[in-house]
């Protein structure tokens, strides 16, 4: 069955840019929210829910705890509604752990350490153990609270070579990351404004008085691979790969109990669910933050993206902020030192021009002068807040 890219946009459109009436509506039409940059969850939201606030996104998030924050695909932090979360932890997060409890483990055997590690194993097991009282006793910590209250927490890996990357490092992060990753403890609302990266801990039972409910990590790979299906297909093979940071085997496993049916994509080979169904009338214009699940949900992206990727793009693969008309990207957009949104047309969408405009002063009255500079800036975005 052939599938084009103009069938393809009208899907995303239908799924990916309806307007919505809450946070929990936004995050079920991604599937889960970028949070690498906070200030990414938002801005996606509010792109598609254009009657709420900041205050309704915060809300979710941390009142009524609808929306989590989670490390999962590809080492990525997300935000994903609260019932997703058993799946995608089994699914991501628990492969992403064992990774990261191995490399930490081989670095502090292999490397000098301050203190010197007699026993690695038992040394790690003790961190964990009087991090989580710490959690459990005060509720809530930063980073920088715990390892002032857990000295094994400073335990520094030191440089071996003179090179400049080569630092004295502390394991805190390496080590409160992993125990999020495996279920132990979990991010809650930042200390300072909404765009703040300093997230405090709390432990897991805050959230789940039992913790998060185990899956079958098999069952759970196709339950998500199902959930992206319905999401981001129809797609390719690899584009299910990678989003989810799986091996192929996994990837093949997770589509082999799903009723799928093969479809000729312009990019090669594709698949997609068989109960799938098409939009036939497309409109409307968005503009996405930077690293927002929409441009971030394909390895391949040439349908949607055009020859639009070198001003958009860093040079690590990540996204700066896009203007998308009628499912396809034809612009980007930076916020000035100023809290103002600038704009940038890569090519001449018509009367939608005015549509862009309206929607870049929205977001300007929303962020009230606040400025939003991305974590992995771009070579459009430097040049519209006026950076050599």
């Amino acid at each position: 069955m052939k599938i084009t890219d103009a069938q393809r946009r009208a899907r995303l459109v239908g799924r990916h840019f309806a307007d919505a009436s809450s946070p929990e509506d936004v995050t079920a039409s991604v599937l889960a929210l970028h949070a690498t940059d906070p200030a990414t969850v938002y801005l996606s939201v509010l792109a598609r829910a254009r009657s709420l606030s900041f205050e309704d996104v915060r809300a979710a998030m941390y009142d009524r705890r609808s929306l989590v924050r989670l490390m999962a695909m590809r080492r990525t932090l997300f935000v994903l509604a609260h019932d997703d979360v058993p799946v995608v932890h089994a699914a991501a997060s628990l492969g992403v752990a064992r990774t990261m409890r191995a490399r930490l483990i081989k670095e502090v055997s292999t490397l000098p350490t301050e203190p010197v590690l007699d026993d690695v194993h038992s040394w790690l097991a003790e961190v964990e153990k009087e991090t989580e009282a710490r959690l459990r006793s005060v509720g809530s910590a930063t980073g920088a609270e715990l390892s002032a209250a857990v000295p094994l927490l400073k335990t520094a890996i030191l440089p071996t070579t003179d090179k400049a990357y080569d630092v004295r490092r502390y394991v805190t992060s390496q080590v409160l990351v992993m125990m999020a990753a495996e279920g132990k403890m979990i991010r809650v609302e930042p200390r300072g404004a909404w765009t703040s990266r300093r997230h405090a801990w709390a432990p897991i039972q805050e959230w789940w008085p039992d913790g998060i409910p185990q899956v079958d990590e098999a069952d759970a790979r196709r339950e998500l691979a199902h959930r992206w299906l319905e999401v981001f297909g129809p797609a390719t093979f690899d584009d299910l790969q990678w989003w989810t940071g799986w091996n192929k085997t996994q990837t093949r496993a997770a589509l082999a109990g799903l009723d799928t049916v093969d479809v000729d994509l312009s990019v090669g080979d594709g698949i997609m669910l068989a109960e799938s169904s098409f939009d036939t009338e497309v409109s409307g214009v968005m503009l996405l933050p930077a690293l927002d699940p929409t441009p971030m949900g394909w390895k391949h992206r040439h349908w949607y993206l055009g020859e639009h990727k070198a001003p958009l793009f860093d040079t690590f693969g990540n996204i700066g902020p896009t203007i998308w008309s009628d499912g396809r990207i034809v612009g980007g957009w930076a916020v000035t030192p100023a809290g103002e949104v600038a704009t940038e047309l890569f090519e001449d969408i018509g009367p939608q021009r005015d549509e862009v405009a309206a929607e870049a002063g929205r977001i300007t009255d929303l962020l009230g002068g606040t400025p939003v500079v991305p974590s992995f800036p771009t070579p459009l975005e430097k040049r519209l807040r006026g950076k050599k």
